[in-house]
């Protein structure tokens, strides 16, 4: 497929939210209170991320809710995660604890019954998950990746998706970075490489408002 239109066919599209979780997003989570996160970044995309939601549901394209997770105990921890982890900008290493306030989506974005929750332990959203099951369950050939960060959980999952033969488009309003110039990047590199980039609003043009 090379067009556009035919890509988003919600016949066969899904909407995979990425991360949009209280740690991540709720200025009392942990990326706030103890990484000193700056939020505005986050903010600006929630409301995009609403109208895809329900233009998605509208039409009837498959739902994905990707949860990034940290078990208790170190149980999704290793060596090679945890030094990423501690360098890594605005976070902590024990984000998104499973169970907690967290770990939970935000209350703008919460599924609907019947849709898939996928809980991830790094930063792609195929690794040691189940996604790709669902997602070939459900007929799924093209994903529609949204969330954050867009240099980070977002640009691992759609890295994956293509990898996993998948067509990856990326609506560039509903993905966020605390870095504009590494949010640009990603998304240059991905429509020279592996994706489709667009506006909300050509997604939009084909599955309609969600009324």
């Amino acid at each position: 497929m090379r067009a556009l239109a035919d890509k988003l066919d919600p016949a066969h599209a899904a909407l995979l939210i990425v991360d949009m979780e209280n740690d991540f997003v709720h200025p009392e989570g942990k990326g706030a209170k103890r990484g000193n996160r700056p939020l505005g970044h986050i903010q600006a995309i929630i409301p995009e991320i609403q109208r895809l939601l329900a233009a998605a549901r509208g039409a009837g394209a498959f739902v994905a809710h990707i949860q990034h997770t940290t078990l208790r105990d170190g149980l999704s921890e290793s060596g090679p995660w945890l030094d990423a982890r501690m360098k890594a900008p605005y976070s902590a290493v024990d984000v998104c604890l499973e169970g907690t306030w967290g770990h939970q989506i935000i209350d703008q974005l919460q599924p609907a019954d019947g849709e898939a929750v996928v809980h991830k332990y790094r930063y792609g959203g195929f690794v040691g998950t189940n996604l790709e099951l669902v997602l070939r369950s459900a007929g799924v050939r093209t994903v529609v990746c949204c969330g954050a960060a867009t240099n980070v959980c977002v640009e691992a999952t759609a890295r994956e998706a293509f990898s996993h033969e998948f067509y990856v488009v990326l609506p560039r309003q509903a993905c966020g970075s605390w870095n504009a110039d590494l949010h640009n990047a990603t998304l240059t590199t991905a429509e020279a490489r592996y994706a489709a980039v667009c506006d909300v609003g050509e997604v939009l043009d084909r599955w309609g408002d969600g009324a």
